[in-house]
């Protein structure tokens, strides 16, 4: 049974799935932002969510090999370990805004993108 067991399908088999959110969001940490398609987008807030909740609490090496669990580059590993150190905030690490709708399918466009810290302004 499947009680209280949900999560965003996306139309898609458990591994495209999980590659898929993988990879959105390795280019969320190594480009600050992306533009995605508001279910695809509200998949990559959970998650980002999660793995910044889940790597605040370690040490460096330890928030490494967490990170590398999802993340798939170095680079934006240590982009992520440099927002979790720069940031002070408990929750809200992620803003989507909406952009407008695609030509093609006429989907709605989402941009997210990480909420840096707010005294660095």
């Amino acid at each position: 049974m499947r009680h209280r067991n949900k999560k965003a399908i996306l139309n898609r088999p458990a591994d495209q799935r999980k590659a898929l959110i993988r990879n959105l969001v390795t280019s969320l940490f190594l480009h600050g932002k992306v533009k995605t398609t508001e279910a695809k987008a509200k998949a990559l807030m959970s998650e980002a969510e999660k793995l910044i909740t889940k790597v605040k609490g370690k040490d460096d090496m330890n928030a490494i090999r967490e990170s590398m669990r999802i993340v798939t580059t170095e680079e934006s590993s240590r982009n992520l370990i440099k927002f979790v150190k720069e940031t002070k905030k408990t929750s809200g690490y992620t803003r989507n805004t909406k952009i407008g709708y695609r030509a093609g399918d006429n989907a709605l466009m989402v941009l997210v993108e990480l909420i840096p810290n707010e005294d660095s302004k």
